[in-house]
């Protein structure tokens, strides 16, 4: 772009917050580092437009700045200083990149004349992100500051969107250029020809019992709506991928269910019965095909026509009979009101899934177990505002939300899709700072919580009132699982000795409260809530309720009869 004689000279730290300021960036997460002062320096000028929130950790901004991501639609914005800072932080990248979620990931570098050298801190970030990230740059000239964040902008969120890193070398940081701004950046997506959709409409005429699968990101509220009316018209059931299960209110008629950790047996059942896959969004990863085995690959075994917005996606692992470029978006408003004519034909085939997921969801009778959280989210999910934010972590203990609650539009399901253990707190932390007038419920299990929840004090110092429900049972309880699964009763590195938790996170500036029996959770839940504060409810539980399909006793016993024939 050329400059003009009015062009101002600026650090190379102002112009790039100028360029975050142009691309409608108006948060970023942080821990602060000496390698990028002048970035810091300069936001302080811009403090009335830009909130810059201090973490305690890296992989807690990190996870932030990935829920911000999830939440707005735009790249999420995280700093980090050079070095143990990226490492930290590089969490927070695989999360975004395997969750499609748009980031932008700032880090602090060693001097240019250091370069190569093993400097302090020095690492090579192009090469360490670079099978992780969209991208993965550094930016040696303070003029191309405008040119690489415009990029980073775009290629955050065109096409399938993730993360970008960029390393930021402190020395051109503080040199001072003239260079004109970039516009503000425009996304770039596939978008799909009438007659596309038209070959899609064709091949759901031809099906018996079609089911249809959505996830992904770039899902808006209008186009969860639009997808779920098209659904409804037509009575064709409709299910989502891991952790996406927000996209088409769970409420609806013909919602059948989540392929995920949480799974029912009878929606595995009833996907060997449908004769065509309609999947909008998903990518067809490990979790949603039960590690590749309810689909045969490269053959799926079932028509299958995948819409997605990379089109190097289509056919990595399933090769479909119509495979189509485009954003969940654009697709949704090209099926909006669109009546096939087969109503009537696929309602009982749509009224069996959705009875069948009904079924699944009721709450246990609570008999056996002092603290029955089947029982406890059943009574919670019909009394939670339609808005309310919910993030999980990683671990057996989301099975209780992921079977048992309720979700839709416009509230938001946070979680990661790689299993990353502590992001459940920092990503409620963000979600309660980005909408401060809506319910935030943190899932997370003692294993996770002890990764993450010094993030509460974020909360506390930022006026956030995330409600953290903290599962104590007393192990790794998915790696218990597993491994009683495998090795019965050699129970090796998956216990934990816990201390009180209720004390620390008093101590992080939170109200806390133990809860023991289902009867007391109600109360304790509306304590929380009217506290005002962060909150954490310690639930403790039965650790021999393991899942809520299984118990400990159940994986031995039979673990020995197989190695027994």
């Amino acid at each position: 772009m050329l400059q003009s004689s009015q062009t101002p000279v600026r650090s190379g730290g102002q112009i790039l917050v100028d360029q975050l300021l142009i691309h409608g960036a108006d948060t970023a997460f942080c821990v602060p580092g000496e390698s990028y002062l002048e970035v810091l320096d300069a936001l302080h000028d811009v403090k009335d437009r830009f909130t810059l929130i201090n973490a305690r950790h890296e992989a807690g901004a990190a996870d932030m700045a990935e829920a911000h991501g999830k939440l707005t639609g735009k790249p999420g914005i995280c700093m980090v200083t050079r070095g143990p800072g990226a490492c930290h932080a590089a969490i927070g990248v695989h999360i975004a990149q395997q969750d499609s979620t748009p980031m932008i990931l700032l880090v602090g570098q060693v001097a240019r004349d250091t370069t190569d050298r093993e400097a302090f801190q020095e690492i090579d970030y192009r090469a360490m992100f670079g099978t992780v990230a969209k991208w993965a740059t550094q930016i040696d000239d303070a003029r191309r500051v405008p040119e690489y964040m415009a990029r980073a902008f775009r290629v955050a969120t065109s096409g399938r969107p993730g993360p970008v890193v960029i390393a930021l070398p402190e020395d051109m940081l503080t040199d001072r250029v003239a260079v004109a701004d970039a516009r503000p950046y425009t996304a770039t997506s596939a978008g799909l020809a009438a007659e596309s959709i038209e070959a899609v409409k064709a091949e759901l005429k031809t099906a018996k019992r079609p089911l249809m699968l959505v996830g992904g990101s770039g899902w808006t509220d209008q186009a969860a709506m639009a997808i779920t009316r098209f659904a409804e018209t037509n009575n064709i059931p409709v299910t989502s991928a891991f952790r996406r299960q927000d996209i088409v209110d769970n409420r609806s008629a013909c919602y059948a269910g989540d392929f995920g950790t949480s799974t029912g047996p009878d929606l595995y059942r009833h996907l060997a019965e449908a004769d065509l896959l309609l999947v909008i969004g998903a990518r067809l990863g490990e979790m949603t095909t039960r590690a590749y085995s309810t689909l045969d690959s490269p053959n799926p075994g079932i028509r299958l026509v995948h819409i997605h917005p990379d089109a190097d996606e289509i056919g990595r692992v399933y090769s479909p009979d119509l495979g189509l470029a485009g954003t969940p978006a654009v697709a949704a408003a090209a099926l909006e009101g669109c009546d096939l004519g087969h109503a009537d034909d696929w309602a009982e085939w749509c009224a069996t899934l959705n009875r069948d997921y009904l079924a699944d969801t009721e709450a246990p009778n609570g008999g056996d177990w002092a603290l029955d959280m089947g029982v406890v989210l059943a009574q919670l999910r019909d009394n939670l505002p339609a808005d309310t934010v919910v993030a999980m972590d990683a671990g057996n203990h989301n099975g209780w939300p992921q079977r048992y609650m309720r979700y839709g539009r416009p509230g938001r399901v946070l979680g990661s899709t790689c299993g990353a253990m502590g992001y459940s707190v920092p990503a409620a932390v963000a979600a309660s700072i980005v909408n401060p007038d809506r319910l935030v419920l943190s899932f997370v299990g003692d294993g996770g919580f002890m990764m993450s929840g010094n993030e509460l004090a974020t909360a506390a110092q930022y006026g956030a009132c995330p409600i953290v429900l903290l599962f104590n049972n007393g192990m790794y309880g998915t790696i218990r699982m597993h491994q009683e699964r495998e090795h019965p009763e050699r129970v090796s590195g998956t216990t934990l000795r816990n201390q009180d938790f209720c004390r620390m996170a008093e101590g992080l500036g939170c109200y806390a409260e133990r809860v023991t029996r289902t009867e007391d959770f109600a109360a304790a839940f509306d304590r929380a809530r009217a506290s005002g504060r962060p909150a954490v409810l310690e639930l403790v539980t039965d650790p021999e309720q393991i899942s809520t399909r299984t118990t400990i006793s159940a994986l031995r016993k039979a673990a020995k009869e197989r190695q027994a024939g």
